[in-house]
C-alpha cells in the first residue's frame, strides 16, 4: 500500500505517515476525494471533529481545504503520535488539537464546542459506529444546526438505524467502504 497523501488545498500532495502496525484502516484517496467533493466549498471555515483519528488523514484534508479547526481524538498512543507528526508535516498544527482519549467518553461529556462535521471511522466489525451515533443522538448540541455526521464503515457492518435527532440523508458505496451521511431533522 502506498503512503497516504493529502489530495487538495494548502497541503496538496504531501505524503503523510501511517500508524505503525495494523490497528488502523486508512481511507483510500478515492473515497477521501469523493467525500470532500460531496462536502464541497462548505468545508471552508468549518469546525471538524475526527473522532477515531488514526493517521489524521481526513481531518488534515479538511484543514488543508480550508476548515477553521479540527479536533482529533484517538485512544491509541501511536495514533496520536502519528496525527501530531502528520500535522507538523502538513503545516496544519496551528488549526488543530489532538487528544488521546476514548471517543465514547468525549461524546458523553457536555460539549464545549459545536462541530459542523463529525467524522466517525472507528475500528471495524465492533458496531462502534452505532454506539457513536447513539451518543451523538443523545447529545445533539455537539453538532451545529446544519452540521453533518459522516460514518465510514465496511459494507458488512451496515444495518438500518433510526434516531430521534439524526436522519440519514445520503449513502455512498466505494468498493469495500460505505459512507453514511446524517444531519439533524429539519
Amino acid at each position: 500500500m502506498s503512503q497516504p497523501r493529502i489530495i487538495a488545498g494548502s497541503a496538496r500532495g504531501i505524503r503523510i505517515y501511517s500508524v505503525p502496525g495494523d490497528t488502523t484502516r486508512p481511507i483510500t484517496d478515492r473515497v477521501k476525494e469523493s467525500l470532500f467533493n460531496i462536502i464541497g466549498a462548505d468545508i471552508t471555515d468549518s469546525k471538524f471533529l475526527d473522532l477515531f483519528g488514526g493517521t489524521g488523514s481526513v481531518g488534515i484534508e479538511a484543514l488543508s481545504r480550508g476548515a477553521r479547526s479540527c479536533l482529533f481524538l484517538d485512544l491509541a498512543p501511536l495514533a496520536v503520535k502519528t496525527i501530531k507528526k502528520n500535522l507538523d508535516t502538513t503545516h496544519q498544527s496551528d488549526k488543530a488539537s489532538t487528544r488521546q482519549m476514548d471517543a465514547f467518553q468525549f461524546l458523553k461529556m457536555s460539549p464545549s464546542s459545536t462541530y459542523d462535521y463529525i467524522y466517525v471511522a472507528p475500528p471495524q466489525y465492533k458496531n462502534m459506529w452505532i454506539k457513536s451515533l447513539e451518543l451523538i443522538d443523545a447529545n445533539p448540541q455537539i453538532i451545529s444546526e446544519d452540521g453533518w455526521v459522516i460514518v465510514q464503515i465496511d459494507p458488512t457492518e451496515l444495518i438500518e438505524v433510526n434516531y430521534a435527532n439524526l436522519i440519514e440523508f445520503d449513502r455512498r458505496r466505494y468498493g469495500s467502504t460505505v459512507l453514511l451521511f446524517f444531519s439533524k431533522p429539519n
